[in-house]
């Protein structure tokens, strides 16, 4: 049976920026949860999960030039011997030399030399209807440009086939300024005006990444737990080791583990060991201070936690041995949080007790 939609996030791409986990989340995420019957009628649930990541990279006197020149509906290649190069780039690509910056305008029609169909395109993709990817070699220029072809049907495109660009209303110097090349010759003639346009030096980029993920049913039942304020483990009837909830197996005995097997665990331990993040300082880049994640030897059993994020703990007082105990969110703030973390668990907050002194405990990372 296919994937049955249970759930969407309110917002498809939503900002994660949440000052309980000591930093801010420098990522957009977009979510959803479905389920499907599998053989024998059990039933499965599955995240489709997509990570956003927004950045901004310098573009160079080069690209910066070409992306400069598309806000003026004008395309530039680079000459390089007796070729011209579209789009520009800064070295040679036989010999690795660099170029001088002899900027040479080319097109704007040019010529289709192969091209693949796209008959269902995905929100990635320059068109929301089938077009065709082709390489374009343009007026003047030496080597193709890889672009889109909006030309309604495949039986449109062949080999050979003339085609001019068709520019967007507003142009902020990306190469989907050109939102698709068109069948035909007639180009819209460049802008001209009375001093250059202001010169394109960074651009906005989005690194994402999607996932589509199993839950198994004891990790929902850890989640629906820390709803209630609970950190749901399980206690292996074989071994009697007990681990954080979710397993559907014992690792050292290969035992199932089920609902049976599950117990509270304490919401009280002590930092067994820590790392701090010194986030890199790159264009575009939210973070700003250094943020801990540290490792939770709970009470009362051999369980550690790690990766935790901390709340109201400077990075630069969290040590071996701190006291810490469990802080939930509420409904709205999980929401807020986007999916991430352990269910509700915002993180670890500092209590008010004595170190605890073990020369042991840094070594209790699981």
């Amino acid at each position: 049976m296919a994937p049955m939609p249970l759930w969407f996030a309110p917002t498809d791409r939503q900002q994660i920026v949440s000052k309980k986990w000591g930093h801010e989340q420098n990522q957009r995420n977009l979510f959803r949860i479905s389920t499907s019957c599998e053989p024998g009628g059990a039933v499965s649930t599955f995240v489709d999960n997509t990570i956003i990541f927004p950045y901004k990279r310098s573009l160079g006197p080069v690209v910066g030039a070409f992306m400069t020149a598309l806000t003026e509906k004008r395309i530039l290649g680079i000459r390089c011997g007796d070729g011209v190069l579209v789009p520009p780039i800064e070295w040679d690509p036989a010999t690795g030399a660099e170029l001088a910056p002899d900027f040479v305008e080319v097109g704007p029609v040019g010529t289709v030399t192969s091209w693949t169909w796209v008959p269902k395109p995905s929100v990635q993709h320059p068109v929301d209807r089938p077009f065709a990817f082709a390489s374009i070699v343009l007026d003047g220029a030496s080597t193709p440009l890889l672009h889109a072809v909006d030309a309604g049907t495949p039986d449109a495109m062949e080999v050979g086939l003339r085609v001019a660009p068709r520019w967007r209303a507003e142009r902020h110097g990306r190469i989907d300024d050109i939102e698709a090349f068109v069948p035909g010759e007639d180009a819209e003639p460049a802008l001209t005006a009375a001093s250059p346009a202001e010169p394109v030096t960074m651009m906005d980029y989005n690194a994402s990444i999607s996932y589509h993920n199993p839950v198994p049913a004891a990790s929902v039942r850890a989640t629906a737990a820390s709803r209630e304020g609970r950190l749901l483990g399980q206690q292996c009837p074989s071994c009697e080791r007990i681990y954080a909830g979710g397993r559907t197996s014992c690792p050292v005995d290969a035992t199932e583990l089920t609902a049976d097997h599950e117990v509270d665990l304490a919401q009280k331990g002590t930092i067994s060991n820590y790392t701090v993040i010194t986030p890199v300082q790159y264009p575009g880049q939210t973070e700003t201070e250094p943020f801990a994640r540290v490792f939770v030897l709970l009470d009362d059993a051999a369980v550690v936690l790690g990766y935790q994020p901390v709340v109201d703990l400077p990075a630069a007082e969290v040590h071996i041995g701190q006291r810490v105990a469990a802080v939930w969110a509420s409904p709205a703030e999980e929401e807020d949080m986007g999916g991430m973390g352990f269910g509700a668990l915002v993180g670890w907050v500092p209590l008010d007790e004595p170190d605890v002194v073990d020369p042991d405990l840094v070594n209790r990372i699981y």
